[in-house]
């Protein structure tokens, strides 16, 4: 199967708009939901990876830390606010284990962005912008990405609401939820090709 190097923008609002059926969970604190969430996520092999930060429009003004952490499997988003939750050992074992691939977009600077709440050593990460240039796509965003390779729209309407928001509303979580499972797809139909 051959995917196309680039897309245009007039060529993606075409296509159907992305849509997440699974269940989505937010993870606030180390509780029982927590302890669910990593129990499920420490039993796939691949989960779907992609970080929110709150936008800063201030020039100069030093940038927010990360807000949230989202990971998916193929029916299950896991949002973790991580200003409240921070990283707990749990969460960076899943971030650690070579045995579970972890499927993002420019995944170094969401590690880095990481390690500021809590060092751990990143294993285990596949890069879909690596991994796409390797099937003559050029590019690089993943909404570009994953009209090419899955013919879906992903929505960008909600990339720069505030992710540390007392309360997000569901149009951001079905955004958050859709960045990491879409993440996740696109590496399963890339893999099978």
């Amino acid at each position: 199967m051959s995917f196309l190097p680039h897309i245009a923008t007039e060529q993606i609002e075409q296509l159907p708009m992305a849509e997440f059926h699974g269940e989505i969970t937010v993870v606030e604190k180390e509780d029982q939901v927590y302890r669910q969430a990593v129990r499920s996520l420490k039993a796939e092999k691949v989960i779907g990876f992609d970080t929110e930060t709150k936008p800063c429009f201030v020039a100069r003004a030093p940038k927010n830390h990360m807000a949230l952490l989202q990971l998916s499997t193929e029916d299950h988003a896991y949002i973790f606010r991580l200003q409240q939750l921070g990283l707990p050992d749990g969460l960076a074992d899943i971030l650690s284990d070579p045995a579970i691939i972890k499927v993002g977009a420019a995944v170094r600077d969401d590690i880095n962005g990481l390690n500021w709440y809590s060092r751990f050593n990143a294993s285990g990460f596949a890069d879909l912008q690596t991994i796409a240039e390797k099937f003559g796509i050029e590019e690089k965003s993943v909404r570009k990405m994953s009209a090419i390779i899955l013919g879906i729209r992903v929505s960008k309407s909600q990339q720069l609401s505030n992710w540390e928001s007392s309360k997000l509303s569901d149009a951001q979580l079905r955004y958050a939820a859709i960045d990491a499972w879409v993440c996740r797809e696109m590496y399963i139909k890339l893999m099978s090709v």
